[in-house]
């Protein structure tokens, strides 16, 4: 059976969507059979694949409600070992309070995963920011979490929140293992940059993986045109530290 990998952050704009596609992405191009699923309301997803017509409207959301099946909101993408279920017309517009509920109480939630994992599949998972009922639900159900975290100093301080809230959920879900903090817009040569990294390497020195993602030109342009920077610039700086991370986890995910 696949495992279920959850990126989570406690602030947003630190990397996490753009994490979560590009390590999937960089998971399939290995080889391993990869569900990317998009369980925030925002669906970032969607935009960071250029999935953007009108056939790719329904999603997770629209499962949940118990309009479509399962097997209508998984998609094909240009990579044979990637799927994507994406967050559905939740992203629309309107109240995401619904959806939050919906998502930390039905049971569509673990028969989505079980399924994927079932079939194989490594399932890594996009979060809303924050601690709340949907994350809450989606590390109850993960075997594996990472935490992107920006270096800069406000994102700094959200580290100890995020720490504890996974502590808190591994005392229910023994399985869960964290596998680390990635540190992203990593810009060597920026003092401030430098100097954050740094820190939380010596605080954590166990919790950080070695690779960090810079920023750079490739990985900003490619956001922009709406494709994961390990496809549109496998050789940028950003594409081989997402394909390292994903050398890393591989085994760990199967």
């Amino acid at each position: 059976m696949g495992r279920v990998l959850a990126i989570v952050s406690q602030k947003g704009g630190v990397g996490k969507t753009t994490t979560a596609i590009n390590l999937a992405v960089a998971l399939a191009r290995r080889g391993v059979k990869t569900l990317l699923v998009d369980a925030d309301p925002q669906g970032s997803v969607r935009y960071g694949l250029g999935m953007l017509a009108a056939h790719y409207r329904l999603g997770v959301s629209d499962y949940l409600k118990g309009e479509i099946e399962m097997q209508e909101i998984i998609r094909a993408t240009t990579l044979p070992w990637l799927r994507v279920a994406l967050a559905g017309t939740i992203s629309d517009g309107g109240t995401h309070e619904d959806y939050h509920h919906s998502f930390a109480s039905s049971p569509l939630v673990e028969e989505l995963l079980m399924r994927a994992q079932e079939r194989g599949y490594v399932v890594v998972i996009d979060t809303p920011p924050g601690l709340g009922p949907i994350v809450q639900r989606v590390l109850a159900n993960s075997d594996h979490v990472l935490v992107p975290l920006q270096c800069e100093p406000a994102a700094v301080q959200t580290t100890a929140q995020i720490l504890r809230g996974i502590r808190g959920v591994v005392t229910k879900n023994q399985q869960l293992t964290f596998d680390g903090i990635l540190l992203t817009m990593y810009e060597p040569g920026n003092t401030v940059s430098e100097r954050v990294a740094a820190h939380v390497r010596a605080q954590l020195p166990q919790l950080v993986f070695d690779v960090a993602v810079p920023r750079t030109v490739a990985s900003v342009d490619a956001v922009a045109a709406g494709q994961p920077v390990v496809l549109r610039a496998p050789n940028d700086a950003a594409s081989r530290a997402y394909i390292a991370l994903a050398d890393e986890l591989s085994a760990r995910l199967q």
